[in-house]
């Protein structure tokens, strides 16, 4: 594939120090439209001066943020709320430029984030502490919650707006100065994220903006002014991140992968059951941490939904996700998609059937595509069956028993989430209890919680004691003072 000269390509700019700035970096990186494989954007990886010189600037204006009363914070974040709203298509086209999944997709991501914030707008109420008077003679004991100061955020290309969205608008409305420092393959939708927060009012370096890799991820990290660290990345990362975030002293929130699994019982409703699945496994290529990739089928509920799941998953438009009908947009870049259509040869190698092959269902010409793709007969030591490929690939395995499909469950080092199809409300009940990971669906293909529910994942798919967003989010983002005092008369 010819790829396009990148020299009258501006980089993206980054925010640091109070104002939008281009970096003196000479290192740089390709931004791609995964749909036709062309370069549209160039993303400088900033200098080490220049992210410390960033991270000062916002240590600075927490000094005056975390004094703006609670309702003031909320009143920024009520008018950036409906500055995301009025340009949601907008942002939802940058996504899928960027991303290159569907608009549709775009859309209910850009809203999910929306959600996040409408949350964070009721900060007066969820930064209340408690009071009990008289705990002894004459003295009272209450408590409150104070923000942490600089806190940063690492989000993934898969979703360049619910993440950040999951992160900056609690941070910022518990008092904290903010770093955000996203994908570099998806730079011009965050850089249209912070763009909308000043639009809205919001005082100079309460958020900035830094773009890199792996070497900026470790100066924001190492920063003697940074105490709170949130990333959503590969288990890999997350757990790279963890590590080194926590041996500096700083609090850290580290969202890693998922290998997860739905199970579905011989009486599972087969059309509501195959249109779950194949939204679970093949929405935005299967590029996310809540992707269901392994369909584990207890007795003969394979032989019941795999003829109308390959009927349906076969007839699958595969395009740009601005084309009308779409159903599947492309992946992220060329190697992503070679990694998951190697795992395709794996699965073939170690005995799987190939029921439906990506491969020949995709345009030929241009952009990072492929099809959705199903093996079956799969068995639980395979790689298919326990790396996390993170593309449209479903694996199918075989088992007798829901006993048996939940022990496949516990045996998985991830866990971040877990379905059930059935109409059986004892097994509903035994799943809910006995499933061994954070999120739990019946009858639902992607049990991803809404704001006011923290994004709970189990095992190596989380690092840290307090999730993403919900109220969990709050008490990530500030510190608990306890008060004991004695007045006198």
């Amino acid at each position: 594939m010819s790829i396009a000269v990148t020299s009258h390509i501006t980089p993206c700019r980054f925010y640091g120090e109070g104002a939008w700035r281009a970096s003196s970096a000479e290192a740089a990186s390709d931004v791609f439209d995964p749909s036709t494989g062309e370069i549209i954007g160039r993303v400088p990886h900033l200098t080490a001066a220049e992210v410390d010189a960033t991270v000062r600037a916002a240590h600075e204006a927490f000094r005056s943020w975390r004094n703006v009363s609670p309702f003031v914070r909320a009143r920024y974040l009520f008018k950036y709320r409906e500055l995301l709203d009025r340009h949601r298509d907008d942002i939802a086209r940058g996504i899928t430029r960027e991303h290159g999944k569907t608009l549709e997709d775009a859309r209910g991501s850009v809203q999910r984030g929306i959600e996040v914030v409408e949350f964070a707008c009721g900060i007066p109420t969820l930064l209340m502490g408690e009071t009990l008077e008289q705990v002894s003679g004459g003295v009272d004991c209450y408590s409150v919650r104070q923000p942490l100061g600089v806190c940063v955020g690492i989000t993934p290309f898969n979703f360049p707006v619910m993440v950040p969205l999951w992160m900056l608008p609690l941070a910022i409305a518990c008092g904290n100065t903010f770093v955000l420092k996203p994908s570099d393959k998806v730079p011009h939708t965050a850089q249209r994220l912070v763009e909308l927060l000043y639009e809205a009012g919001l005082p100079p370096s309460v958020v900035s903006l830094v773009h890199g890799g792996p070497a900026q991820v470790e100066a924001l990290i190492d920063h003697p002014l940074v105490r709170a660290v949130s990333i959503v990345g590969s288990t890999a990362a997350a757990s790279s991140v963890y590590a080194r975030a926590a041996a500096r002293g700083k609090r850290v929130q580290a969202l890693g992968g998922a290998k997860n699994h739905m199970v579905a019982l011989p009486d599972a409703d087969v059309e509501r059951t195959v249109d779950s699945i194949i939204g679970s496994a093949f929405g935005s290529a299967g590029q996310r941490c809540m992707a269901g990739s392994v369909l584990i089928a207890v007795g003969d509920a394979a032989d019941r939904l795999l003829p109308r799941l390959v009927a349906r998953a076969g007839a699958m438009r595969v395009d740009a996700g601005t084309c009308e009908g779409v159903e599947m947009g492309p992946m992220i870049t060329a190697d992503q998609r070679r990694r998951a259509e190697s795992y395709i040869d794996i699965g073939v190698g170690e005995g799987a059937v190939l029921a439906l092959d990506g491969r020949r269902n995709a345009p030929r010409s241009g952009g990072f595509f492929l099809g959705a793709t199903i093996l079956d007969h799969v068995k639980p030591g395979m790689r298919v069956a326990r790396d996390e490929i993170f593309g449209p690939v479903l694996s199918i395995v075989r088992v007798d028993t829901l006993d048996d499909a939940l022990a496949l469950i516990a045996q998985s080092p991830m866990g971040n989430a877990a379905v059930i199809f059935t109409r059986d409300a004892g097994s509903i009940r035994t799943f809910v209890r006995e499933a061994d990971a954070g999120m739990i669906g019946v009858n639902v293909g992607v049990p991803v919680p809404v704001a006011v529910f923290p994004f709970s994942g189990w095992k190596q798919s989380f690092f840290g004691d307090l999730h993403a967003h919900g109220k969990d989010g709050v008490r990530f983002y500030t510190a608990s003072k306890i008060v004991t005092s004695r007045v006198s008369r």
